[in-house]
């Protein structure tokens, strides 16, 4: 089910949306034209009562504002039904790109829930404008509802008042739906289960809850997060942001690919042990075995949309500030003949949940999950990002993740998960969910 719900509850006329060129800094001074992109796209975002949209790594990606149409969706069709409502959408919108490369023309982001039973459901959010940056090159979109396309828009008319960040102040944490003891109980279950047979492996996850002095301006953790890490996916979509490692799927003019995190220990900060622990990580028999329950799960979800796929036979160690994770980019070509050439958003459905964020057999570990997990995951673990006209995009996997509250905007609910499987340990699976939340903790440290 869907609902469409904008500010009238409908639209008068159809979207028209126009993009067009932007210098970078130091290219052409003075140039005539819709304007310079700033360094740090994330510069860019205004202070506003919405959350921004935001899809950045390592300087490139989406940043976007306002907010023209929002669609709504819940239950087992959500994916599908959001993409009817976006194609509904653009069968009647004006568009004029004058760049052409993926990210420009209409943009949507969404974020959806990990569980079909979820309240969260999902959402699509249509902005009004978005500045965008890659591979040298960078564009301004606009967005509207109107008759007919009007003039080139320029940064200068879509740009409010400079504001910079402001810091959350003191930041206290109390325990989420279950405290850290609890938790440790909740491992030990799991643990049972699967060396019972039940599962081969499961994902669960924990939650803490910030309460901040001043209510959280989420342009403050968002810097945070894309200057501290940098190789990761900053996010941030309808109060959701963090910085995910893993993408759960890239479609782009035919070619796909996921990038599977799974098994994790956790940096020391000294380098030549860090270097020593990877070491460790890349032999060890409990965490390979849980990357390679991820990465099957994500070969064989992708093998019926594509020609031809590329599994690599053993995984690389990923350096990130706080953990070091095993990790594998699986590759594909878009082609199956029984599917033809699906949008991001539907590959993003056909992957989720993987063994990495739920386990094996997903439908096993899905209702271990719902037994002892003791908290709805609302939309953590559950796909985030955009995708284009062309139905190409980018999802990530809302890990390390944090959701705001549109009620109380000082509480702030953290999320960190952790992969089960038979070797696994309570204390060290608590340690391991300490780690992955010290990404999120630091975006949200005050000065």
């Amino acid at each position: 089910m869907s609902t469409l719900a904008t500010p009238a509850d409908h639209l008068p006329h159809p979207l028209v949306v126009r993009t067009v060129a932007l210098d970078l800094p130091g290219d052409r001074a003075n140039a005539p034209g819709a304007g310079a992109a700033p360094a740090d796209l994330l510069d860019l975002l205004p202070a506003a009562d919405v959350p921004p949209l935001a899809w950045v790594r390592r300087g490139d990606g989406l940043v976007a504002w306002g907010e023209l149409l929002r669609i709504e969706v819940s239950g087992a069709d959500r994916f599908a039904d959001a993409e009817a409502a976006w194609r509904d959408v653009l069968a009647r919108a004006v568009v004029r790109d004058e760049v052409q490369v993926p990210g420009s023309g209409p943009v949507a982001f969404g974020s959806f829930a990990f569980d079909d039973e979820s309240a969260a459901g999902g959402v699509v959010i249509v902005p009004r404008v978005v500045v965008g940056r890659r591979g040298g090159r960078a564009w301004l979109t606009t967005i509207s509802a109107g008759a007919a396309l009007g003039p080139a828009p320029t940064l200068a008319d879509v740009l409010g008042p400079r504001v910079a960040p402001t810091s959350p102040g003191e930041v206290r944490y109390e325990d989420g739906a279950v405290g850290a003891d609890a938790w440790r109980q909740v491992v030990a279950t799991a643990i049972a289960a699967v060396r019972d047979g039940s599962v081969e492996k499961v994902v669960l996850a924990r939650d803490v809850v910030a309460r901040t002095q001043h209510p959280l301006d989420v342009r403050w953790a968002l810097h945070r997060l894309a200057d501290g890490y940098p190789s990761c996916w900053t996010f941030s979509v309808d109060g959701l942001l963090g910085a995910t490692p893993e993408l759960l799927v890239r479609s782009e003019k035919g070619l796909v690919t996921s990038r599977v995190l799974a098994g994790t220990i956790r940096r020391t900060g000294d380098d030549d042990a860090d270097v020593a622990r990877a070491a460790i990580l890349a032999h060890s028999s409990k965490d390979l075995e849980e990357h390679e329950y991820a990465v099957q799960s994500v070969a064989q979800a992708l093998e019926p949309f594509c020609s031809s796929t590329n599994v690599p036979d053993v995984p690389f160690v990923l350096h990130l500030p706080n953990v070091l994770h095993l990790a594998s980019d699986v590759t594909g070509v878009l082609g199956g003949e029984a599917h033809g050439h699906p949008s991001s958003l539907a590959l993003a459905a056909a992957l989720h949940p993987t063994a990495a964020v739920c386990g094996t057999p997903t439908a096993a570990a899905r209702a271990l999950i719902r037994r002892i997990e003791g908290m709805d995951r609302a939309r953590y673990a559950g796909p985030v990002g955009w995708f284009g006209a062309d139905g190409d995009g980018e999802w990530g996997i809302a890990l390390r993740s944090a959701q705001t509250s549109p009620q109380d905007p000082h509480r702030v609910r953290l999320f960190a998960g952790c992969g089960i499987v038979a070797a696994s340990d309570p204390a060290a699976e608590l340690a391991e969910s300490e780690a992955k939340l010290v990404p999120m903790r630091t975006a949200l440290a005050g000065d």
